[in-house]
């Protein structure tokens, strides 16, 4: 357990460390790319796929609640322990993904994309701060730790097909930078990894 601990908190000061210098270098070359990324896609936006996007971000919740309570109902009806264990592990790695999310938003406090730059248009305006983003880590932490518990192709492939569209619609939709997305998704994955159950082989 301690050495989960650590190997938690190592990532934590691993996304710090690269996330801080974000608010002292708000013109560095990355934030014009991240800014470049998001005008370009703006650009590139239609109805169909805005509302398709829209879709996938709107759902993010019901996906990561839903994995867990289905694990969870099936290891009950089919009275199999390991199946309840993985939806236990599936939640716990959920939890403490939204808690490190939350408080690194409070410790960078970095804007939204359409606050900081006026040529970045959003499809919508959310409130809290950008970095990291919240529906892809929890959208990572989902699919890895489903793919820890079940490591077969055809559930490690949709789960990480659909945090990854889950990552491309924040930035299609003008809501976060792809640096916050990255930070996610090595949040998200470093979690679930940090929680993953052991195997008795």
């Amino acid at each position: 357990m301690k050495s989960l601990r650590f190997r938690y908190l190592l990532l934590l000061a691993f996304v710090l460390q690269v996330s801080l210098p974000l608010q002292l270098q708000a013109q560095s070359k990355l934030q014009q790319w991240d800014d470049q990324v998001l005008i370009n896609l703006a650009e590139s936006r239609t109805p169909e796929k805005t509302g398709f996007f829209l879709f996938i971000s709107n759902h993010n919740d019901w996906v990561n609640v839903g994995v867990p309570v289905g694990l969870l109902a099936g290891g009950i009806i089919g009275n199999d322990k390991q199946m309840r264990q993985n939806a236990l592990y599936v939640a716990s790695s959920s939890a403490v993904n939204a808690l490190a999310t939350m408080l690194i938003k409070k410790l960078v406090k970095r804007p939204r994309p359409f606050l900081a730059n006026v040529k970045i248009r959003a499809v919508y305006q959310p409130s809290h701060y950008s970095f990291p983003s919240g529906h892809t880590s929890t959208a990572f932490t989902t699919a890895t730790a489903l793919s820890q518990a079940y490591p077969k192709w055809y559930v490690v492939v949709p789960s990480y097909l659909w945090a990854g569209s889950v990552g491309f619609s924040r930035l299609y939709l003008g809501v976060h930078y792809p640096t916050d997305v990255a930070a996610g998704a090595l949040l998200g994955t470093g979690t679930a990894f940090s929680l993953r159950p052991l195997r008795a082989d």
